[in-house]
């Protein structure tokens, strides 16, 4: 599995997200798609499903120290003391004394972005995090992490496909050192109709799927979520590392994205977005 640098963390280039996904799904599929290669799992508090995905690797005969594992701290536990308690939580729920990578999951205001970075250090101090990073982050709120945090940002998790122009946000990343990782890749599905991204698809032989995954790992610093429940799909969406897409098929799919494009900006949550 191909991987992604950013200040001293080493973060596997495919990701199996569990956004949306039931207990048993993920009881099903977090050690199905561990024993096919994958070696990034995602998940968050308010998904629900930490007890199942501690579990599933528990599960998966796959040593812990070989999974990078990424949960996000809810908004509404963004005061120290209930972040604090909330990250022994998810700890507990995922059957580890550390995950690789602890996000803030949306900004929000109710609570300093100083306090909140404050927090995350914190806890990466008590080698409860190996890594710290952010989720949903305009380039305006990255910078103000970067400059408030004493340990480095890797990561800025948000959505990015075909439809949404996120080149403002990616260099901003690559300027400060962080990765970007993509989440709703497929744009709830919408990707699978496209007349371009098809056309693509049939001139190398592989799923649309594919070639949109494809798309996102070969950007530099980009990593990718994939989510199904079909242990088939994702073995085939993992399948992205043995062909390359042309400068010129790059471009054509970057040109797909449109003013419309994004699909998550939830009221009281989303930033300003760039």
């Amino acid at each position: 599995m191909h991987s992604v640098s950013a200040h001293g963390a080493t973060i596997p280039a495919l990701g199996f997200g569990t956004f949306r996904m039931s207990g048993p799904d993920v009881l099903r599929m977090v050690p199905a798609v561990l024993r096919q290669g994958y070696r990034h799992i995602d998940t968050a508090q308010i998904y629900g499903n930490e007890a199942e995905v501690g579990e599933g690797i528990a599960a998966s005969g796959i040593a812990r120290g070989e999974v990078f594992l990424t949960t996000k701290v809810w908004v509404e536990n963004y005061r120290r003391e209930a972040f604090l308690r909330s990250v022994d939580e998810s700890l507990r729920k995922l059957r580890t004394d550390y995950v690789d990578l602890l996000l803030l999951h949306w900004p929000h205001e109710a609570v300093p972005l100083a306090e909140q970075i404050g927090t995350l250090n914190e806890v990466r101090a008590t080698g409860k995090a190996r890594h710290i990073g952010v989720s949903n982050f305009s380039t305006a709120l990255m910078a103000q992490a970067v400059a408030l945090s004493d340990a480095p940002i890797v990561t800025n998790q948000v959505e990015y496909h075909p439809y949404l122009d996120q080149s403002a946000v990616l260099a901003a990343a690559r300027e400060a050192g962080i990765s970007l990782t993509a989440y709703y890749a497929m744009a709830d599905g919408k990707v699978f109709g496209d007349a371009v991204l098809r056309e693509i698809a049939a001139r190398h032989g592989r799923s649309v799927a594919q070639v949109v995954l494809r798309w996102l790992v070969q950007q530099q610093g980009v990593i990718a979520l994939s989510k199904t429940v079909s242990e088939e799909r994702a073995a085939s969406n993992a399948a992205i590392f043995d062909f390359v897409l042309s400068a010129e098929e790059m471009a054509a799919i970057a040109a797909l994205s449109r003013a419309d494009g994004r699909l998550v900006s939830p009221a009281g949550l989303a930033p300003a977005w760039d």
